[in-house]
């Protein structure tokens, strides 16, 4: 304890002499004081918006915990020549926040599959599965039959608005696959990865059901070799074997899904840059674009001239879902974010979710918060931690100025686990000559696993626009999907849309602070809800 204690008070020495970070104006304590009240009056001016929602923009953060959005906002800053902490992420701005459990119903850490399932489809599942409830067993395809449940995209979609799916990920991945497709495997992407027995028993694989399920109006992603017959060269690729088809049946599903389309509406595949471009919103009614045979580029990796960037491929989408009168339902994952840290790279998955903020600013930009939901979460968390008392203002991939008992230093950011590991004759890899901010670098980590695993703490959720207030507190994750099905007036539960909402007062509680009161008619609205929760699937 006194060793640590020295420590510190060496740290802050130093800081007092050497730290880099000079802003005289966070000297003065009126600097604090009013920012302070500004944010004390923007949130007692605060008034839920009780409008139903024309229109749900849901972006999924794969794999972004809470230190990943952390340390991302500090990393946007960076870019910006700033300190980085102080910054303010496109996120940050949303004015309801609440924490979503993400367990699954057979582990207390879960992964991709299940988590999705729970926050578009409404229930939680087991691991690995997809559109399936907790009665299906993994890989087991008997179990599938009669235990499929629906997601909000269908909900929407049948309530006559606009869906659409944009992924950096396959559009076969788990998050998208769970808006559309029922798999007691999340990777039977196509039907050359079903094993005999399941194709017996009757089930399909997920890239058939993205063309079959659901009337999808925009997809997005990549997942082009899940899609044509086995050995079609790839277009981008025509020299890679990897990169050519898998089907064995036969099939070209991009050309089933064009054909299926009604005469007279404009239905547009694409695959490069160029002839994404080159779509026109106003005149497209459906648009499918596969930019890689499998996942995106990271964005750090992405060649402007042959692939768009999330913001881009968001925005196409938004021109093209809004033209409908009833509204839509887009669903955006920065799905690398969690394969960077799978990697144990924290330079790309930071920089994957600045991209992803980016978007998120975007969509902003081209809708109506009037109108609009708009939810930002993630799915689950990576044990990533941030440690080590840097400076402010110290790059957020660098080392951290307090070094370990073994006198070698570590990086601000590390794994609990991971390829990190790379402990040599009992001793740490030196890094005092590494550079640690290259995007190459892989963090090191306190157990050696080939793949970081993911962690299982409470992620974030956040929210604005119509019935954003629903999103605040400790939930579960599969009540995300009632909330929102609630506010747009999809799904099982029209209430909100068949009771005009009540008014609104102000009203102060004990200790002065100005709150949002809630009718008592809105009140038993929600109790009601919550009630009904396993009915509305």
């Amino acid at each position: 304890m006194e060793a640590t204690r020295g420590t510190i008070l060496a740290l802050l020495l130093l800081g007092a002499i050497g730290s880099s970070h000079s802003n005289d104006e966070e000297k003065d304590p009126e600097f604090w004081r009013s920012q302070a009240r500004s944010s004390l009056q923007s949130a007692l001016d605060r008034q839920p918006n009780t409008n139903v929602a024309k229109n749900i923009v849901f972006f999924l953060g794969d794999g972004m915990g809470i230190t990943t959005y952390t340390a991302a906002r500090i990393l946007k800053g960076q870019l910006q020549n700033q300190t980085g902490e102080e910054t303010v992420m496109t996120m940050d701005t949303f004015p309801y926040v609440g924490l979503a459990k993400t367990y699954s119903v057979d582990f207390t850490i879960p992964d991709s599959a299940a988590t999705a399932t729970a926050y578009l489809c409404g229930v939680k599942t087991n691991m690995n599965i997809v559109g399936v409830s907790a009665a299906g067993r993994n890989t087991v395809c008997n179990t599938q039959s009669g235990n499929e449940v629906t997601s909000i995209l269908k909900w929407a979609k049948d309530a006559g608005k606009s869906v659409g799916i944009v992924t950096t990920t396959r559009v076969q991945h788990a998050t998208p696959a769970a808006a559309y497709a029922h798999s007691v495997s999340r990777s039977w992407y196509s039907d050359a990865d079903l094993p005999d027995s399941a194709k017996t028993d009757g089930c399909t694989d997920i890239a058939s059901q993205l063309i079959k399920n659901i009337d999808i109006d925009v997809i997005i992603g990549g997942g082009r070799k899940y899609m044509t017959p086995k050995g079609t060269q790839d277009p981008e690729y025509p020299w890679d074997y990897s990169s050519r088809g898998q089907r064995t049946d036969g099939r070209d599903l991009i050309k089933e899904w064009q054909s299926s389309k009604m005469a007279g509406k404009v239905a547009n595949y694409v695959w490069d840059k160029t002839n994404f471009d080159a779509v026109d919103p106003e005149t497209t009614d459906y648009l499918m674009a596969l930019f890689e045979p499998g996942d995106l580029q990271f964005e750090e990796d992405r060649e402007p001239s042959m692939e768009p960037s999330i913001v881009e491929t968001t925005e196409k989408a938004i021109r093209i879902l809004r033209k409908n009168p009833n509204g839509f339902f887009l669903l955006v994952e920065g799905g690398r974010i969690d394969q960077a840290h799978h990697d144990g790279r924290a330079y790309m998955a930071l920089h994957e979710t600045v991209a992803f903020d980016y978007a998120i600013e975007k969509a902003l930009e081209l809708t109506d918060e009037k109108e609009t939901l708009t939810v930002v979460m993630a799915d689950h968390s990576h044990p990533l931690t941030f440690n080590g008392f840097p400076f402010r203002g110290q790059s957020i991939l660098g080392k951290s100025p307090l070094w370990a008992t073994d006198l070698l230093p570590f990086t601000t950011l590390m794994y609990g686990n991971g390829p990190g590991h790379k402990i040599v004759n009992g001793k740490r890899p030196d890094i005092r000559n590494v550079t640690t901010d290259a995007k190459d670098y892989v963090q090191l980590s306190a157990a050696p696993l080939q793949s970081t695993t993911h962690s299982g703490e409470d992620v974030a959720v956040l929210a604005r626009g119509p019935m954003a207030h629903l999103l605040q507190g400790v939930f579960e994750q599969n009540y995300v999907a009632h909330a929102m099905g609630y506010a747009a007036c999809v799904g099982a539960d029209l209430r909100h849309c068949q009771t005009p909402p009540a008014s609104q007062p102000t009203t102060t509680d004990t200790n002065g602070a100005g709150t949002a009161g809630v009718s008592a008619t809105l009140l038993g609205s929600l109790v009601s809800v919550m009630l009904t929760f396993t009915l509305l699937v």
